[in-house]
Order: C-alpha cells, then sequence, then structure tokens
C-alpha cells in the first residue's frame, strides 16, 4: 500500500513539474516561518507545514479557534460543549497530549493534563496568522510536540482602533466585546475583552466565557521589546465530558489560565539572538457532581516559569541554529500532591545547501533533561530538493518524546486510575511529499509513517475491570498520506479561495491486548 502511496506521489510530481514550466512565475510575498529554530521563508522549507494567514481566517465561516483548525487536513478536534469551551487536538492520528500550542512562540503545554491545551484560545480577531508543523517536531520545540505543533502569531498594533461589538442568539446565548488598540510614540498597545455567556441547550451545558488579551511593544534604538499577557476564565457544565451517560454524572469545572511573556531580538551582522522570558499558570476546579460536590472534588494550580535563548549564526557553509531553555513546573493538587519538574533544553541543527542550490540539508539533535526521567536525545534530518521555482521534494525523519502528566500518573477518582510507574512515550516518524506553489495554485502531498512505542492510555484490561487505568501500550504503528491543495481565482471582481484537503490513516494495533481503551484504539478516524 506505501509503495502504491510513493507512485502516486511521483505523478503528481511529474504533472506539476510539468504544469509549473508552462506557467510564468510572479513574485509572491514570502511568509518567513518563525515556528523553526532557523527563520526561512515558507517556500524554502523542507517540512509539511500548514499556514493560515489573516485572509484566510477573515473569510472563514469559524467563529473560534476551534472551529477554524478542524478544516485543515491531518487534523481532528474532539470537542465538549459549545462554542470551543473544551476541545482536544490530535494531529495524523495522535492524541490530545501529543500536540504543542505555542502563542507567538511561547509554550502553552500543561503539565496537569493535555485537556488543558486550548484554555486559552486566542480570538480570531487577534491572529496574523498560523503555522502548523505535522510530524515530529521535538527536535524543535522538545517534547509536547510528539505529532506536531501549532504556532499562533498574534497581529501587532499598527493603527489607533476602537471597536465593541455585541452578538445574541438562542438558549440566552450572549457575546460582547472591545478591541482597543493606540500608538504612541514609544509603545503601541492592544488590547481586547470578551465575554460569552448561554444557559446551554441542553440540561448542565451553561457557560461563561471571559477573555482578555493585550499585546504592547516597546521601541528601543534596534529592536523593540514585545510583551504579550493573556487570561482566560471559564465556568461551565461539563456534560459527559469525562464519564459515559450511564453514570449521569453531573460534572461541573471551571478554569482560570494565564500567560506572560516578554521577548526581543539582538541582530548583529550574521548572528540573531532571541531572548524570552515567559510565566504560564493554570487553575482548575472540578466536580464530579455538580448538584453534590463533596462527593468528589478535585481542585490544581499549576505553574510553569521559563527562559529561552534561540540563536542563528549565517556562515560560509550555511545557517546553524543553537539555543537553550529552561523551565521549572509545579502543581498544587488536591487529588495529584504537589509536584515539580525542572526541564532544560539544549539544541543545535545545521542548514547546508549545495552550491546548485537545489539541495539542502538540515540535520539537528536537541539534548533534553527532566528532574524525574533524566536525559532525552531528539536527532533528526530534514532533506529538500528544488526541481524548479515552484516544486520541491521534501523527506525528513525525526525522533519524540513525551513525558506522562501529572493526571496519568497520580490522578484517582472512582471511575479512573493513574499509575506512577509510567514510561515516557517515544516514536520515530518519517515523511516523504512534494510541494507545489504558485501565485493561483499550491498543492502538496505525502506519505508519513510513525512507530510508537509505550504510548499511555487509560485502559481495561479485561470485561472484569471496574475502572481505567493509565498504561504504556505496546507498539503502533500509523501510517497514511496527506493531500492539500489552494486555488485562487477571480469571479466578478470578487476574490475566491477553493481549499481542499484529505488525509488517510491506518493504525497496526497487532501489538496491543486491551480490552478498552479510552482514546487511542476508540479515537482514531480512518478518513479526514
Amino acid at each position: 500500500m506505501i509503495f502504491n502511496k510513493l507512485l502516486l506521489i511521483l505523478l503528481f510530481i511529474s504533472f506539476f513539474n510539468l504544469f509549473s514550466q508552462e506557467e510564468t512565475k510572479e513574485n509572491l510575498q514570502e511568509v518567513i516561518i518563525t515556528s523553526t529554530r532557523i527563520e526561512i521563508p515558507f517556500s524554502k522549507t523542507s517540512k509539511k507545514i500548514t499556514i493560515i494567514n489573516a485572509e484566510d481566517i477573515k473569510k472563514s465561516t469559524a467563529t473560534n479557534l476551534t472551529d477554524l483548525l478542524q478544516g485543515v487536513e491531518g487534523i481532528d478536534i474532539i470537542k465538549r460543549g459549545t462554542n470551543g469551551m473544551q476541545s482536544d487536538i490530535k494531529i495524523r492520528g495522535g492524541n490530545f497530549q501529543q500536540t504543542l500550542i505555542l502563542i507567538d512562540g511561547f509554550k502553552t503545554e500543561d503539565p496537569q493534563t493535555g485537556h488543558h491545551t486550548m484554555n486559552m484560545m486566542i480570538p480570531l480577531e487577534n491572529i496574523e496568522r498560523i503555522e502548523i508543523i505535522k510530524g515530529s517536531a521535538a527536535r524543535v520545540f522538545g517534547q509536547n510536540a510528539f505529532t506536531g505543533a501549532i504556532n499562533i502569531v498574534t497581529k501587532k498594533t499598527n493603527k489607533n482602533q476602537l471597536s465593541l461589538n455585541s452578538s445574541y442568539g438562542s438558549f440566552n446565548y450572549q457575546k460582547g466585546e472591545i478591541i482597543a488598540s493606540k500608538q504612541f510614540d514609544k509603545i503601541n498597545i492592544l488590547a481586547y475583552f470578551s465575554q460569552q455567556k448561554s444557559d446551554g441547550y441542553r440540561e448542565n451545558t451553561d457557560f461563561i466565557n471571559n477573555n482578555y488579551f493585550i499585546k504592547s511593544s516597546f521601541k528601543t534604538k534596534k529592536e523593540p521589546i514585545n510583551l504579550i499577557a493573556s487570561f482566560a476564565d471559564r465556568k461551565f457544565g461539563a456534560q459527559y465530558f469525562y464519564t459515559p451517560p450511564s453514570y449521569n454524572f453531573k460534572e461541573y469545572e471551571e478554569t482560570e489560565t494565564s500567560l506572560v511573556g516578554l521577548s526581543t531580538k539582538y541582530k548583529f551582522s550574521k548572528l540573531t539572538l532571541k531572548p524570552k522570558i515567559y510565566w504560564k499558570r493554570n487553575q482548575d476546579m472540578f466536580l464530579l457532581k455538580r448538584d453534590e460536590p463533596s462527593f468528589f472534588r478535585n481542585h490544581n494550580i499549576s505553574n510553569k516559569v521559563g527562559a529561552e535563548l534561540n540563536s542563528s549564526y549565517i556562515s560560509k557553509i550555511g545557517a546553524t541554529g543553537f539555543g537553550v531553555d529552561f523551565a521549572k513546573v509545579s502543581l498544587a493538587s488536591s487529588n495529584l500532591g504537589d509536584q515539580n519538574r525542572t526541564m532544560l533544553n539544549a539544541f543545535i541543527e545545521h542548514r547546508y545547501v549545495t552550491k546548485s542550490k537545489k539541495l539542502d540539508f538540515t540535520p539537528g539533535i536537541a539534548f533534553s533533561y527532566y528532574s524525574d526521567f533524566g536525559f532525552q536525545t531528539f536527532p533528526g534530518l530534514d532533506v529538500g530538493f528544488k526541481m524548479n521555482d515552484n516544486t520541491r521534494l521534501f523527506w525528513n525523519i525525526g525522533s519524540s518524546y513525551r513525558a506522562p502528566t501529572y493526571t496519568e500518573m497520580y490522578y484517582n477518582s472512582p471511575s479512573t486510575q493513574g499509575n506512577v510507574d509510567l514510561k515516557p512515550e517515544k516514536a520515530v516518524s518519517q515523511e516523504i511529499g512534494v510541494k507545489y506553489n504558485s501565485n493561483k495554485l499550491s498543492f502538496n502531498t505525502s506519505v508519513f509513517y510513525r512507530v510508537s512505542t509505550d504510548l499511555i492510555d487509560y485502559v481495561k484490561t479485561n470485561s472484569g475491570s471496574v475502572y481505567f487505568k493509565a498504561e504504556n501500550l505496546r507498539t503502533i504503528r500509523t501510517k497514511g498520506i496527506e493531500l492539500g491543495s489552494n486555488y485562487k481565482f477571480k469571479m466578478r471582481s470578487f476574490h475566491q479561495k477553493i481549499k481542499i484537503g484529505y488525509t488517510f490513516l491506518e493504525d497496526d494495533y497487532a501489538e496491543i491486548d486491551v480490552f478498552q481503551s479510552r482514546y487511542i484504539l476508540e479515537n482514531t478516524i480512518k478518513h479526514h
């Protein structure tokens, strides 16, 4: 089957190679990819990267980030509640713990559980573009970028404005938002506030959601100092979020999520330094029975303080990216106990382009230390071949790693048990494909293959098991093919765009022997 798909790719290569030779090349406004250690134009990347720009967002029918990402090939989203109240993002058959979300390059993963990954959803009005890296990104970002990473790049303040909007709907739905921005001599500020609330479309689906967002830029003699601050406050009925309907629990949850980050850039003749410092906090209160709070109550407060230094150096033999990041994580929990983790990552990679400027190689390696799991390494290699100005072949291989969350290790409830003996997840992923880009048409297709070991899931080992328990599963092999295309055209003076995407997934569970799985074995979508 893989051979047939490779043959299909070669046919597409031949077709688009001939097509591009007949087309006049126009100057395209290049997007510089910031979610890589070495910043390079989108057309020169040797990985599968999807870009959603501000124009795409404006023309979409999506009202929140979850709905917007749902339309991207290879991304599957499990929604709970309405209006994106809680969502789990999966890339290419992975689970919700294996996708890393970044906001302006700041990591937002939560040590308690991946269910909190999307707690802080940046409003669509504040997004400049979204960069989606599919496949292993651990070499670039460390753990949690197991199957991919999504970097949300927010808009810059470039004008003075004040905007007020409101809307109403069924089930007493109400939304109000304020957007204000101001430019001063040395400071630019953008501020956003919104509130959404509803009584819910059925019992225990009510919610209230407050979002606060500030982005500011402080001008200096050289590069500006950038500040980002975001706070999300949610209260919602979590009907059937974590337990099946047969339990008839009226679950309820409250979350508060904060992110504050500072970043800047120092540019020299050949060297660029990009330091960052940040703090992320998440507070979560969960009731298994809303009408009986004393039955089971879980309260958690997690904090993460981190600092990063990303660097790149341009020499005669190419571009070298290197740097370090350090983070200290803590958790205070009524159910999971008090936990601490120290993380240190160092990385280096080098991009070499041959004299013909057609072939490029980017080998790299990341070294990671976790105070509770020791040292790990993530080697990888990206290879690209430029067939012509429009068409590019690529192949990459890389390893991934994910340490267990504190919920997976220590959680204890009437229906679910953690496991302190869990081992980290590991995987090796590779991909081969072709990309074609012109002013009107863009097309990409690729075949990918991932071998994962010790994947973590909550399972029942037999029909008599009373509760789900977190366990390491044995080897799972995932293979698939992905197609994506965009075509721009004009109709009656209006600019139009047609987007088509498709992903096929096939998992081999031959080595897995469990009676029931909560996530991995139950929620894989074969066609998307």
